[in-house]
């Protein structure tokens, strides 16, 4: 019975949705307060609705409900509970569920949050919610409905992918949807501000929040799949541009894009229908990543297999959507103000030009995700696009970007002094030369781009400082001063601060693990050993081990620096039971913040006994790969907390004495 309340509760929440669309937009025609209260109620009500649903799913999974064909399809009594819970979203069906979840939450907290919003707006704007919500609701339960019961159902089930048990893996599709629907509240607004023709300062004020919320947990997620693929998957690397981790990374480019827009409707009313134009375009292209994952046209990891008849609905689903909000903004969009006018140097013209490098990149990510889907769909001849495509176009674009960043907080609105920005980076700049011109000198010439690379990392953290030390007006100012600032600086400072410095701290890693990284791969036989970078391994022994729903080898490897130990590694190789499937689980020794990451391969019958294939890397500052998007979200977050951007807290007023 419980998978029918929980399919009753789906098709209630889309009911719900409808009355949500339908009682919002009346109370906007009508002029309803009514009206508006009840469309707000039944947002709330979607919901919970939906809330219901997914928890029901989720028992479902964790009592190993085999009736229901989604759990017997990506489930097992073996399984840990942890992956009988993330199991719930590990297949397409359950997947849809949270995506449904998460854009009735927002919808709900749209209308919790949104008291400071135009009546007018927020009617429309929840309105259009809801109708996001019933497209999406209608979809799940007509062509993907994880309740569906089997007939006969099977005494065991089929298990999830072994390589989706991982606990970063868990966590990350919440996070990375959480972000991805995030966006559509920004969708929503951008809608309603050009329905109701209002783009001004205040729509840009109401619409920050959402998106740096939605742009903090995407980041967050992004960083957990890219940590996923670094420890789990074994081949040494962190991204490899495949095309759906690109449908992620693409909403985030242009939410970045958006964030830097918002800033200057917000305080200089420029740039209204650009920044409209990219909120529809961060949830467009939320939605085309739900439809390159699910729509069967891609061969990856990160994808879910299922039919392309449901990729055809979710392809329309996105023309619709997407054409609607584009259309409309074709023809409102003559009709918005343009805002203050600023000269070429100015905060303006920085963040302008920031947006242009983003709008560039996001375009040359899309570019290189779809032309070979294209190319295939045309001709029927499969190519790639890889790393050597993306690091040709993608990159000088960033690096372009890179060198503007610690330029924009320092200059004026309107009119900037360029002369007074440059004596307050000299040192900022001082310091990332030297650094790249060390390098450099010190290595071969061939490693060029990496010395360009840690130049521009360091420029960044250089120039975030910089950006603090002229706020704090520190050494210029006596220090009771400088620390009454530095304490009183306003959370939106920070959280700025912060994700401009987690950039400069990716940068480095980045460079560093992919120019000076070594690696090494031999048979060894018990005994054997293999040398990578300064390291010496040698393999001390395997043997067998048994899991809670998988068998594995499980190697011992040495690891000395000089003559002296370092650490002792562990890396398996796992057969999981229940569907057969072969996965590696890598050591990873930390040394500060590098990694010596080790894997075990297949075993091989030599002459002289079994041995076994042992890769090694050595992969120099990897860790602030991932700490620096960390610091970005933070400084996200930190922004959010900022009372001048939460939407709906009104400042408590002082009693008087």
């Amino acid at each position: 019975m419980m998978a029918e309340f929980g399919a009753f509760a789906l098709i209630l929440g889309l009911a719900l949705s409808i009355a949500q669309l339908g009682l919002s937009a009346g109370a906007r025609v009508r002029r309803s307060t009514v009206l508006a209260a009840a469309g707000e109620g039944a947002a709330f009500a979607a919901f919970l609705a939906t809330a219901v649903a997914f928890g029901l799913l989720m028992h479902a999974f964790v009592v190993s409900d085999f009736s229901v064909a989604n759990v017997a399809a990506n489930s097992h009594t073996e399984k840990p509970l942890l992956y009988k819970v993330a199991g719930t979203w590990g297949s397409h069906e359950g997947s849809m569920l949270l995506w449904d979840f998460a854009l009735t939450a927002y919808g709900a907290a749209m209308a919790l949050f949104g008291r400071n919003l135009p009546r007018g707006l927020k009617a429309t704007a929840v309105a259009v919610q809801g109708g996001l919500g019933s497209v999406f609701l209608a979809y799940t339960v007509f062509a993907s409905n994880p309740f569906v019961r089997l007939v006969n159902p099977p005494v065991e089930g089929r298990s999830l992918n072994p390589l989706l048990q991982d606990p970063a893996l868990a966590v990350h599709p919440p996070f990375l949807y959480s972000g991805y629907v995030g966006m559509s509240v920004v969708f929503s607004l951008a809608v309603a501000a050009l329905i109701e023709g209002r783009v001004d300062a205040a729509w840009a004020r109401w619409v920050r929040p959402w998106a740096l919320a939605a742009w903090s947990l995407l980041t967050i997620g992004i960083t957990l799949g890219s940590f996923w693929a670094y420890y789990e998957l074994g081949w040494g690397g962190w991204w490899f541009w495949d095309p759906v981790e690109n449908a992620s990374f693409m909403p985030w480019l242009v939410a970045t894009a958006l964030l830097h827009s918002a800033v200057v409707t917000e305080k200089r009313g420029a740039l209204p229908g650009w920044t409209v134009f990219l909120g529809l375009a961060a949830f467009t292209f939320s939605m085309l990543g739900a439809f390159l994952v699910r729509s069967g046209v891609l061969t990856s990891v990160h994808a879910f297999a299922v039919d392309p008849k449901r990729g055809v609905l979710l392809l329309i689903i996105l023309g619709v959507t997407a054409g609607l909000g584009f259309a409309l903004f074709a023809w409102r969009a003559p009709g918005l103000s343009q805002g203050g006018v600023f000269a070429p140097v100015s905060r303006e013209s920085a963040l302008v030009l920031n947006n242009i490098l983003l709008a560039a990149a996001t375009a040359t990510v899309l570019l290189g995700t779809l032309y070979p889907l294209i190319r295939e769909a045309m001709t029927g001849e499969a190519i790639s696009v890889g790393p050597p495509y993306f690091n040709l176009t993608f990159m000088p674009l960033m690096a372009a970007l890179a060198l503007l960043l610690p330029t924009g907080p320092l200059l004026a609105w309107k009119r900037g002094d360029a002369l007074g920005v440059s004596q307050r980076l000299w040192i900022a700049a001082l310091v990332a030369l030297a650094a790249g011109l060390a390098v450099y000198a010190m290595e071969d010439p061939r490693k060029a781009f990496g010395a360009l690379g840690l130049a521009l990392g360091a420029w960044l953290i250089a120039g975030a400082i910089a950006e603090l030390v002229e706020r704090t007006r520190a050494f210029r100012a006596p220090a009771l001063e400088s620390w009454r600032r530095l304490v009183s600086l306003p959370r939106g400072a920070w959280g700025m601060t912060l994700a401009h410095l987690g950039l400069g701290v990716f940068v480095l890693g980045a460079t560093f693990e992919t120019t000076w990284r070594a690696e090494a791969a031999e048979t060894l036989p018990i005994g054997g050993a293999l040398n990578v970078g300064a390291y010496h391994l040698v393999l001390k022994d395997v043997g067998p081990i048994e899991g809670k729903n998988y068998d594995a080898e499980r190697a011992i490897v040495a690891a000395t620096r000089d003559g002296h130990p370092v650490c002792v590694g562990e890396p398996e190789r796992r057969l999981y039971l229940a569907g057969g499937q072969t996965t590696s689980e890598v050591a990873i020794c930390n040394r500060g913040f590098s990694h010596l990451y080790i894997v075990l391969g297949e075993r091989r019958d030599s002459a002289s006994g079994p041995v076994w294939l042992i890769r090694a890397y050595w992969n120099p500052l990897a860790s602030l790969i991932f700490l620096g998007p960390v610091i970005m979200a933070l400084g996200g977050a930190i922004s959010l907390s900022d009372r001048r951007l939460r939407i709906g807290v009104p400042r408590r007023r002082e009693q008087p004495a």
